[in-house]
């Protein structure tokens, strides 16, 4: 604390600045005015600086302001961190920052110029400077030089400037509606890397030569025939073909006429005997058409073997058994121009062979005069399948793929229809005459099974008598059994065989069983058609995609009585089966074109 005396100035004003004290974070600063004390020490009234000091008596009007500022003290408390600084080191942006008053920065000034001129005569007077004379303390500068490190800090950051700038952004912004504009692309961007393959050029740069063209696989598949009847001449025998001449001898001596005889069921204990006799070799493989086998049949007689088989592509081959070596017994016709569904000897007349496509066209075989006839013909119109509504086979039944049934008379001339009916099916897969019944027939749709009447059909549609709707998905056929119709069998895309009891033609046609069974051959196999054993009318045949690869013998009960399994000879999937309809014969054929023979071993060659 300094106390110098306050020498006398020329305005005779004696001013004393009280003592300032600095503690911890506050700073004391004087208000310019002058507190004199007497000689017992008590204070007395603060004089007006503009007062004359030669002039001892006051007017009224410095006496009224004199008592506007009596006070016995007043001071101004700052924070630590706003301590006022002496004039020359602070600019006037950090004064006011610091938030002193203009006002009190005038009297700190006039304070100092005050103290400079004072001398010292005079009063006692008490005084305490900002820092003992006109320097500030180390503490002081201290913390002016922190806050001008600070404010210098701040000031390198650009604040304002920075939100100035995204106050900008944030006003214009696009909206979310308008789509921004793709970058062009540069046109001296690096292109990636193509293979010199490809571009047809050698490491060099050098452009090669083109290859030659290789020629498209194109689809084997036979253009339409002309209609009318064809000559039966193979297309797998060269020269005269005595071979071919020798069978068609053969075939008219086994291929008389003869009455049908209904043989007695045997029982299941001898069946099973008779089934396990029979045996597979490779002698009995053979393959007889060029692609996939979608319908068989096998020859009625007793002491030769003899099999047809119609493929995709509309070939129609014969398979003589006994002849060695079996490739000389393989004959091969070109009948139809699309796959063969339906293939069936006459029984009435085995020299007869009829075959059915999906071209629209029915031809009938005939070996006793070596001529293919066309039976009948409707090119707007794609056939699924066909069988005799005649005892004498004279009369067919002819089913559509667009839903329509006709009745063809083969005793009349051309090749068109006696009777058309459509059905309220969406198509037609299978038909099948009752054995007994011949007036009912029965129709396989896409997920139905009707069972129609003749004798109440109209041309404009025809009324199911019988409906079977318990199928989930696509069916595949549907045959009555062989001797007495008294079951039907079905094969559907669910993976189960259906047996019906067709005893009674009432409405409500029970189901007798159901069995679970893969179905599933996919897109390259022909679809398992379940078919009954001619012999044993309460069995039935169907393919399997078991492996190893086997062909199934089911009872009507559910029960499987025999699987035909042979790993060396059976290595495929045999879609399409028949059985011989008084010998041990079964004759399966694949998706290869070849068939396999299983036979007994009391069965004739």
């Amino acid at each position: 604390v300094n106390e110098p005396k306050s020498p006398q100035g020329g305005i005779g004003l004696t001013r004393t600045p009280k003592k300032t004290i600095i503690l911890q974070k506050q700073v004391r600063v004087l208000l310019p005015f002058v507190i004199k004390k007497n000689k017992q020490g008590q204070m007395m009234s603060p004089q007006n600086l503009s007062e004359n000091n030669s002039n001892n008596e006051e007017n009224p009007e410095v006496k009224r302001k004199r008592r506007e500022l009596e006070t016995p003290e007043i001071e101004a408390t700052f924070p630590k961190e706003e301590c006022s600084p002496h004039k020359s080191s602070l600019g006037p942006q950090t004064e006011q920052s610091l938030g002193i008053p203009g006002n009190t920065k005038d009297v700190l000034d006039f304070s100092t110029e005050m103290q400079s001129n004072q001398d010292g005569d005079g009063d006692e007077i008490e005084t305490a400077d900002l820092d003992g004379s006109t320097e500030l303390s180390a503490y002081e500068k201290k913390r002016l030089k922190n806050i001008s490190e600070n404010a210098d800090f701040f000031a390198s950051l650009h604040l304002v400037e920075t939100a100035a700038r995204l106050r900008e952004m944030i006003t214009k912004r696009p909206s979310h509606g308008i789509k921004r504009k793709k970058p062009v692309k540069a046109e001296d961007d690096i292109v990636c890397r193509r293979s010199m393959r490809l571009l047809k050029v050698d490491p060099s740069g050098v452009p090669l030569p083109d290859p030659s063209p290789q020629p498209e696989s194109v689809v084997e598949q036979n253009s339409r025939l002309p209609p009318g009847p064809l000559e039966m001449i193979p297309e797998n025998q060269n020269g005269e073909n005595e071979m071919f001449k020798g069978l068609l001898q053969m075939w008219m001596k086994i291929s008389q006429p003869r009455n049908k005889s209904i043989k007695k069921l045997s029982s299941m204990k001898r069946y099973k005997a008779s089934l396990s006799g029979m045996v597979i070799n490779e002698a009995n493989i053979c393959k007889v058409t060029k692609t996939r086998i979608c319908s068989l049949a096998i020859h009625p007689s007793e002491t030769r073997t003899l099999v047809a088989a119609g493929d995709k592509i509309g070939q129609v081959g014969l398979w003589d058994l006994t002849r060695q070596p079996k490739e000389d017994g393989v004959f091969t016709f070109i009948l139809h121009s699309q796959l063969v569904g339906c293939l069936n000897f006459s029984p009435t007349n085995p020299a007869h062979l009829l075959s059915l496509s999906y071209d629209g066209t029915l031809r009938c075989g005939d070996f006793t005069r070596a001529m293919f006839e066309e039976v009948y013909r409707n090119e707007e119109r794609d056939f699924s399948y066909f069988d005799f509504l005649a005892d004498d086979a004279s009369t067919l039944i002819v089913g559509h793929w667009d839903a329509g049934v006709a009745i063809v008379d083969r005793r009349t001339p051309g090749t068109s229809y006696e009777q058309f009916f459509n059905s309220n099916m969406s198509l037609i897969r299978t038909v099948e005459v009752h054995p007994m019944n011949r007036h009912y027939f029965i129709a396989a749709g896409a997920r139905d099974v009707h069972i129609y009447d003749l004798r109440y059909l109209k041309p404009r549609g025809m009324k199911p008598l019988i409906s079977l709707t318990e199928h989930m998905k696509s069916l595949a056929s549907a045959y009555f059994s062989p001797v007495t119709g008294n079951r039907v069998v079905t094969t559907c895309a669910d993976d189960n065989l259906r047996v019906f009891d067709t005893s009674c033609m009432v409405s409500n046609i029970p189901l007798l069983t159901r069995i679970r069974h893969n179905n599933n051959t996919g897109r390259w196999l022909t679809r398992f058609r379940a078919n009954w054993d001619p012999k044993q009318e309460d069995c039935f045949i169907v393919g399997s995609m078991a492996r190893p690869r086997s062909l199934d013998i089911f009872h009507e009960s559910g029960e499987l009585v025999h699987s035909f399994i042979d790993e060396e000879c059976l290595a495929s999937v045999c879609s399409i089966n028949v059985m011989h309809p008084t010998q041990n014969i079964l004759a399966g054929g694949n998706s290869s074109g070849r068939i396999h023979v299983f036979k007994g071993k009391k069965s004739s060659q």
